[in-house]
């Protein structure tokens, strides 16, 4: 329903370069150069200029994103409403979340979805937060499950509704054996003095991490990284430092590792929020898809399920 060209244009706005945007929408460099081409001599417009190895978009560029924008979204609207007049529940939903949400809550809202309407085929992609927008822009993903972060779209992006989904407390993650271990609770302060494991700078648990320590009125000394909880909760069970974990966050009993809930204020959370293109949201299967998600979530008594 809508050209594909401005599609291209809103990818390429996000990535900045041709062979970024030729990724995430699978074509090849020299595709996307002939659409981009193609759509400024018919609109007699120039909508890129070069910037060494980069492309910079023109003014009429981003005037003509603003359009594309309203008009996506309107087509997202179109396209829910004709779902509507269908007879029973069936397509293809495509849920793209974060490895937390995925593994503790996404797998099992998409089984029931599933199993509730057997016309239903029901896809999961495990990423980072910003490939799950970047995957809702090229039209690889119906429902995103994220954490925001620096760099994400903000919440009046046109591009994307969001909503909040969830506040997941973080606890401090300590060796067996460690003085703070068998405490019910204990103040983040408590381990200032410690060595810390964190994720990469790229990672949201990094930013978590240092977030939370700055709160709490203090630097964390990182002595380690990891890119997932499985790695930071090897390195705090072998003694290597402590760390935050996230509480829906699966630790395997064998590492050695002890959860100490924390207590003060603030308590350190993860806002968790659903994401979909704007106009989306009312097309039935995609709906189904955000009200089983909240169903789950719904059921556990270890968060704070948020109003949408």
């Amino acid at each position: 329903m809508i050209d594909p060209r401005l599609l291209t244009l809103r990818v390429l706005a996000e990535h900045g370069t041709v062979t970024a945007t030729a990724t995430a929408l699978h074509l090849t460099p020299s595709t996307v150069s002939q659409q981009l081409r193609g759509l400024a001599r018919e609109l007699d417009v120039e909508l890129l200029e070069q910037v060494g190895r980069r492309v910079r978009l023109t003014a009429a560029a981003h005037a003509l994103l603003k359009h594309a924008d309203l008009m996506v979204a309107e087509s997202e609207r179109a396209r829910a409403e004709l779902a509507a007049h269908r007879e029973g529940m069936a397509g293809v939903l495509r849920i793209s979340a974060m490895p937390t949400a995925l593994a503790s809550l996404v797998v099992e809202a998409a089984a029931r979805l599933r199993d509730a309407h057997p016309r239903v085929t029901v896809e999961l992609v495990e990423d980072e937060s910003k490939h799950c927008f970047d995957l809702l822009l090229a039209g690889d993903s119906d429902i995103g499950v994220v954490l925001p972060a620096p760099g994400s779209p903000s919440p009046d992006d046109q591009r994307y509704e969001q909503h909040p989904l969830l506040d997941e407390p973080q606890d401090l993650l300590v060796p067996e054996g460690h003085p703070l271990a068998g405490r019910a609770s204990v103040a983040l302060v408590e381990a200032a003095a410690e060595a810390w494991i964190s994720g990469p700078e790229r990672i949201t648990h990094h930013q978590v991490v240092t977030a939370a320590c700055a709160a709490a009125g203090f630097t964390p000394r990182i002595t380690g990284r990891a890119v997932d909880f499985i790695g930071v909760a090897a390195m705090v069970g072998r003694g290597f430092g402590v760390s935050l974990v996230s509480r829906l966050a699966f630790l395997p009993a064998e590492f050695g590792v002890v959860r100490v809930p924390l207590h003060g204020d603030p308590v350190p959370l993860r806002r968790h929020l659903t994401v979909v293109r704007r106009g989306a949201a009312h097309h039935p299967v995609i709906a189904a898809g955000l009200a089983s998600i909240r169903e789950v979530c719904r059921e556990r008594s270890d968060i704070t399920v948020l109003a949408p």
